[in-house]
């Protein structure tokens, strides 16, 4: 069965969004803090953080409707606050929010955001048509976008932002609120936006002169999402805390993630809390996972059956288990914002270290 999660080799390849320390605040509230970003051709880079962490912020200052207090932005070559349509000519948008207009069919919402930006019909038609059938809204090109499914509105989104060819997409959280099959179904169109080669040829991808491909910023609250994505950042209080590929961002928790099973859940999440090497317990369905102290692995699994039945509590299975994405979310999210950004180049147990140039 092939794997879903990609991998991606970075060496001479265009860097397509430069952003350097971006700050927008809102009166008091500091939305985004400091944030830089590079994402290269063809890469999908993800962006995940808590609500109110500065996600969505973020994308707006890269497309250009909200302008910065500080930073620098440039997108495909052009600065984003000198050059700004220039810009924008690269990028489509798909926002939180639906936003095509449910009176119009699917075909005529595509039309109108194509002679916006300029498209003739001889252009735009062709275009879209290879575009519905990408998305598989082909047989739905009449249907008024009122009456189309929570999935198949987020799929016109995706067919209008990528009816002017851009090389970047910018997505904030487009699966939110959809049902998981939808949910793969979306994931696989944007894989093979940037994966395949058949995609990336096509002409409604890109140029034949751009044989990277398009690149991807999606926002999510999904870790399972967060884990196809070649890079991650996670955001906290306006700032990228940590940035990696999804293995190296599990690999600083190895050896510190135990899995408990037993009953009453409640009564073990207790006691797994009260240990001193125990630093957080969280709910994984019928599971708890214990994320424990560097080093004290071995100590935790000798120690807490034992305390497990000193209360008549019923222990199923205590084991060592590979970090998730999750375990390394809660984690970072318990931090303070000056945490390091990069993980270090080592594959054991990292941590999550201070970064004293914050």
């Amino acid at each position: 069965m092939k794997s879903n999660v990609l991998t991606f080799e970075h060496s001479n390849v265009q860097t397509l969004v430069h952003a350097n320390n971006l700050h927008k605040s809102f009166g008091d509230n500091h939305a985004v803090n400091g944030v830089s970003l590079n994402i290269r051709a063809g890469e999908i880079y993800g962006l995940v953080g808590s609500d109110g962490a500065g996600k969505t912020t973020t994308m707006r200052l890269l497309v250009g409707a909200l302008l910065p207090n500080q930073g620098e932005i440039q997108v495909c070559g052009y600065d984003v606050l000198k050059q700004t349509e220039l810009a924008r000519s690269q990028i489509g948008y798909l926002s939180q929010r639906f936003s095509m207009y449910e009176d119009l069919s699917v075909l005529e919402n595509i039309r109108f955001f194509a002679e916006v930006r300029g498209l003739t019909q001889t252009e735009w038609l062709p275009r879209s048509m290879e575009i519905l059938e990408f998305v598989g809204l082909a047989d739905f090109k009449d249907r008024r976008a009122g009456l189309l499914s929570g999935g198949m509105k987020q799929k016109l989104g995706l067919a209008s932002a990528l009816v002017t060819r851009p090389r970047l997409l910018l997505l904030d959280e487009p699966t939110t609120g959809v049902d998981p099959v939808t949910r793969q179904d979306f994931w696989q169109l944007v894989i093979k936006l940037v994966s395949l080669p058949d995609a990336r040829h096509s002409s409604f991808v890109t140029h034949p002169s751009q044989p990277e491909g398009v690149s991807v910023l999606i926002s999510t609250p999904y870790m399972d999402e967060a884990s196809r994505c070649h890079r991650v950042g996670f955001m906290k209080n306006g700032k990228i805390i940590a940035e990696d590929t999804p293995s190296n961002l599990r690999q600083r928790l190895n050896g510190r993630v135990l899995e408990l099973r037993g009953d009453p859940i409640n009564t073990l999440r207790h006691i797994a809390h009260q240990d001193e090497d125990v630093e957080d317990v969280a709910a994984f369905g019928d599971k708890l996972h214990l994320r424990v102290k560097t080093g004290s692995e071995k100590i935790v699994m000798a120690r807490l059956p034992k305390q497990i039945q000193k209360q008549n509590a019923n222990l199923i299975e205590l084991r060592s288990v590979p970090p998730v994405l999750e375990d390394v979310f809660i984690a970072l999210s318990e931090t303070d914002s000056n945490v390091s950004r990069h993980s270090p180049s080592t594959s054991g147990d990292v941590g999550l270290e201070e970064d004293q140039n914050d």
